[in-house]
């Protein structure tokens, strides 16, 4: 599924790419399972990147790496554990580890099972240009950014990076489930005396990557924010770039569209099923197989990923499960959101969407009478979670609107604001989506430019 079947190592160390290979680590370690029920998941993490800071590329890093995670049941007790020794004889320790944290483990009333197999689609997330990428590629397309930064008097950090990812998971009900992605990354924050600008891309396909772009983007923030004055803090008309949409997007998801979120009665979604919880112009979904985000058509369970429509014209419809949590809540499916075990979280939705509309952020500038232009968030943290209220700053581009015009810097600024809020604010919204990768490689959310009134600013900064 997604990638060349049994194909051989470029160059790992551990020369495991390809689906066979990582079925026969797989099935060794089912060999040696004495569990009730045992799954595997092996991920592989081919990755390159290249690291510049103060204008230098100063690092060029290379690794491959592959873990075996082995999820043990007796009864209803449950160990996992984890190891990067594909040897026998770390293969058998990391399943006597697993079963062993089992046997100590109390009984789980609500766990029924593993996930029996599911038909699954096929989705092509690999682009061999990624996956062969080399170093000078990224050292060519890095130059391109420091090149005119240097002519500007700025200095520029960030990355490019290049990797393959593989995910394998088996398990003794008969899962068997593979996925193969390439992901192209490039970040840079451009620095002044008194300004930043940031900007980033992520491909499949690291050929469709503007690195140039990106460059161009944060050096005419950080030349546009020079000499930043101040604001008084209050509630302002804003329009956010889509980093910053994004942002929220993701915080929303992790907080309460989760199943068991839902279940502890710590989500915004809590007993407001069928209830509008935000404006009608907001629509969000989480997606999988669209090729529009980074594409993860199973989950770490093995389990097909569904679409699933979570905030539908602004009412709430659904929250993601897992085998578990379906599992505790009659008449529920187990939708294809599960993380490796062990986790706090329980199913979260990962490739999350929100519908765009019909804006360009150049409209939205010129309808707007007075207010502020926000690149992207830093810092960002929960205040509230049932009330998705969200805090952090701006940062890297934040500018004064005045008569549909943007007409100076501004200092950044600390907000305070619910998100759900937010959205039910939010009077235009950007007609394209951006592909915006967070930090764990699988996460990931397509969001667009938003315009929203009322947002709520508590406090300034030095900066």
């Amino acid at each position: 599924m997604g990638a060349p079947q049994g194909a051989a190592s470029r160059k790992g160390a551990f020369n495991v790419q390809g689906e066979e290979r990582l079925k026969t680590i797989a099935d060794r370690v089912l060999r040696f399972a004495t569990a009730d029920q045992t799954e595997v998941l092996v991920e592989v993490e081919d990755g390159q990147l290249t690291r510049f800071a103060a204008n230098e590329i100063h690092q060029n890093v290379s690794e491959t790496n592959v873990t075996v995670r082995v999820r043990a049941v007796i009864d209803r007790q449950v160990g996992v554990a984890a190891g990067n020794d594909i040897s026998e004889d770390g293969l058998r320790k990391v399943v006597d580890s697993a079963e062993t944290v089992a046997r100590f483990q109390q009984a789980d009333p609500d766990f029924r099972s593993l996930p029996k197999p599911r038909p699954s689609r096929s989705a092509n997330a690999y682009a061999e240009a990624t996956a062969g990428c080399a170093p000078e590629v990224r050292a060519r397309g890095v130059a391109s950014i420091l090149e005119p930064c240097r002519e500007s008097g700025l200095e520029a950090a960030g990355v490019f990076s290049t990797g393959v990812q593989e995910t394998m998971i088996v398990n003794s009900l008969g899962v068997n489930a593979y996925h193969a992605r390439t992901v192209a990354h490039a970040m840079a924050v451009v620095m002044g005396e008194d300004s930043s600008g940031y900007a980033a891309e992520t491909a499949t396909n690291v050929d469709e990557l503007d690195v140039e772009a990106v460059g161009s983007a944060a050096i005419e923030k950080a030349v546009r924010g020079r000499n930043p004055s101040e604001i008084a803090p209050g509630e302002y008309t804003v329009i956010l770039e889509e980093d910053a949409v994004a942002d929220m997007l993701f915080t929303l998801g992790y907080l309460g569209l989760g199943a068991l979120a839902v279940q502890e009665g710590r989500s915004f979604l809590c007993n407001r099923f069928g209830e509008r919880i935000t404006g009608e112009t907001i629509t969000i979904w989480d997606d999988g197989l669209d090729p529009r985000g980074l594409v993860l058509p199973i989950d770490f369970e093995g389990m097909p990923k569904q679409r699933v429509m979570l905030i539908e014209n602004g009412v709430a419809r659904a929250a993601v499960y897992d085998s578990y949590t379906a599992g505790r809540e009659p008449g529920k499916t187990n939708t294809g959101h599960a993380l490796p075990s062990p986790n706090t979280f329980g199913p979260i939705p990962i490739n999350l969407f929100l519908a765009p509309g019909d804006a360009t952020k150049e409209s939205m500038l010129a309808d707007t009478k007075r207010g502020i232009w926000v690149t992207r968030f830093h810092y960002t943290n929960p205040v509230h979670p049932v009330k998705a209220i969200l805090t952090g700053m701006t940062r890297d581009g934040t500018f004064l609107i005045e008569n549909g015009e943007i007409t100076r810097p501004l200092k950044n600024l600390r907000f305070t604001q619910g998100i759900l809020e937010a959205f039910a604010n939010a009077d235009a919204i950007g007609s394209e989506l951006k592909r915006v990768k967070f930090d764990w490689e699988a996460l990931g959310s397509c969001a667009p430019a938003m315009r929203i009134d009322g947002f709520r600013f508590t406090g300034t900064t030095e900066f």
